[in-house]
């Protein structure tokens, strides 16, 4: 037999990880758009929301990441 012992990563782990690549995509698509100066039409388009969540998707997805990188330790 073998001691060898397994540590599975929590589901809120790979969730950040989601979070933190499609925030990244998002935010960096807001940065194009915001400073090529294409104008494009959408609701709300005046205040920028791929911005906003773009932000918003990676500060959740580094929080989730961050504390549950560790945590089958």
């Amino acid at each position: 037999m073998s001691d060898k012992t397994v540590h599975m990563k929590p589901i809120w782990y790979f969730v950040g990880l989601m979070l933190l690549s499609m925030g990244s995509i998002i935010l960096l698509t807001g940065v194009y758009l915001y400073f090529s100066g294409i104008d494009y039409r959408t609701v709300f388009a005046e205040l920028h929301p791929n911005l906003w969540w773009g932000t918003v998707m990676i500060v959740a997805g580094a929080l989730f990441f961050f504390l549950n990188r560790n945590a089958s330790e």
